[in-house]
């Protein structure tokens, strides 16, 4: 049996509730923030020799020489090969799906001129080199190798650098297969915070990046958020999340399984389903106690739904869109007859997964849009990782003669009332005086 909290929205302490359940500590361990601290502080000081001694220590590969963790295109392309051409056929379908998804998301410079001759507008520019971070340690993510490389390269990066850890010197060949298919460019068999520093600051063996993308644990995440500054990252990801609102007219198990696609990730994933319908949260109350037999992952599904998940009895879908908005969920699943009509209804989710048919797993694999999703209530304000995230802005100001008469002026009263002479100067030392007529 499983144990789910069940909620009421008309109980006087629902809110006192709620806001329990979503409690989540997102506070640094200091110890793994420390050991962060101190792998990086090697890598930077060391290079090379420290991510050679690290990667023997943490990830158990015999090597000797940094140029040993990299891993030749000709291994990727050979597992490729390999694979049964049921994998391989899903990857490609996959890919082909998520290439041309985010090729509506390319941005292009834009300009505006003015009455007087000044040009105002935007340069758009890709990253010069990214570095993609794919764990390889419990499990292995092909589809983070997709997720993530892909955008990059639609975004026009020029280089892509993948690290992923290989414990034992195991290298899974599905992660090498998606490689080869994203339009990776160079792969490095490191992974932990040592590879995160690597490719902050550079080595003798692997480049230095200007961007890191990717999920990774608790010593990824903690590397990733001090090295921020050096170079940019994503996000820090949070436990999976699931938000279903359902009018009780959807297959009972469907949902349950559902509830149990995120709460299968870990014992901290939040899996909650809001319903105006009792009877219908009573019948996946039972889905639940009859599927959950059936999980490999069963012990991990029960205590998550047991510690964080929730069933939830609304007053109607008006006031479920306002929960909704409230959790601001990493994937919320509208499993409605009419989910279009709901939509300007709800604000704040990273992927919004509309009518039965749609279930959170597809997301995860093909079905295109990014499955790099803000947690933990960040989908209030941030967004997918997309192409986007690999594209920079520069403003464009070319201003005229007979705008800089107009605009000097502007400025220099400006920067006076700022007690900045020099930039009121700059200004006016370009206004036309009788002399120069």
């Amino acid at each position: 049996m499983a144990t789910i909290s069940r909620l009421d929205s008309r109980d006087p302490d629902f809110d006192a509730k709620l806001t329990t359940l979503l409690a989540f500590d997102a506070e640094q361990d200091e110890a793994i923030d420390s050991a962060a601290a101190r792998i990086l502080k090697q890598v930077r000081a060391e290079g090379d020799a420290a991510l050679v001694r690290l990667t023997r220590e943490f990830d158990g590969v015999q090597i000797n020489q940094a140029a040993e963790l990299e891993i030749p295109r000709s291994e990727w392309f050979k597992a490729l090969s390999e694979l049964p051409l049921a994998q391989r056929h899903a990857l490609e379908a996959a890919a082909e799906r998520v290439r041309t998804y985010h090729a509506h998301q390319i941005q292009n410079s834009w300009s505006y001129t003015e009455a007087d001759g000044t040009r105002l507008g935007q340069q758009i520019t890709a990253l010069d080199r990214v570095g993609v971070y794919v764990p390889g340690g419990k499990a292995a993510y092909p589809s983070s190798v997709l997720m993530n490389a892909i955008p990059a390269k639609v975004a026009g990066v020029s280089e892509v650098v993948m690290v992923t850890p290989t414990p034992g010197g195991h290298r899974n060949a599905m992660v090498l297969a998606a490689a080869a298919i994203a339009g990776v460019d160079r792969c490095f068999a490191t992974g932990g915070a040592q590879a995160i520093g690597a490719l902050a600051y550079g080595t003798a063996t692997v480049p230095a990046v200007d961007k890191i993308v990717g999920p990774g644990n608790a010593y990824v995440a903690a590397a990733k958020r001090r090295v921020f500054g050096v170079v940019g990252i994503d996000m820090i990801a949070g436990p999976s999340e699931i938000l279903i609102i359902c009018d009780g007219k959807t297959s009972p198990d469907w949902i349950a399984m559902d509830l149990f696609s995120q709460a299968e990730h870990d014992e901290l994933a939040q899996a909650i389903l809001l319903c105006p319908d009792a009877s219908y949260l009573d019948a996946v109350e039972r889905s639940i106690n009859k599927l959950l037999p059936t999980m490999p992952r069963a012990d991990i599904i029960r205590a998550s739904l047991r510690d964080r998940g929730a069933l939830i009895l609304v007053r109607d879908l008006n006031e479920a869109c306002t929960i909704s908005n409230q959790i601001a969920p990493e994937h919320l699943e509208v499993s409605l007859e009419e989910p279009e009509a709901w939509l300007p209804h709800l604000r704040h989710a990273g992927a919004i997964f509309m009518g039965q048919h749609s279930s959170e797993s597809l997301g995860d694999y093909c079905a295109g849009p990014n499955h790099v999703l803000p947690t933990s209530r960040t989908a209030r304000f941030s967004s997918p990782l997309g192409v986007y995230d690999f594209q920079k802005r520069s403003s464009l100001i070319h201003v005229s003669q007979a705008g800089a008469q107009t605009l000097g002026k502007i400025a220099a009263e400006l920067a006076l009332g700022e007690g900045l002479q020099a930039h009121a100067a700059s200004a006016t030392y370009r206004l036309t005086t009788p002399s120069d007529k």
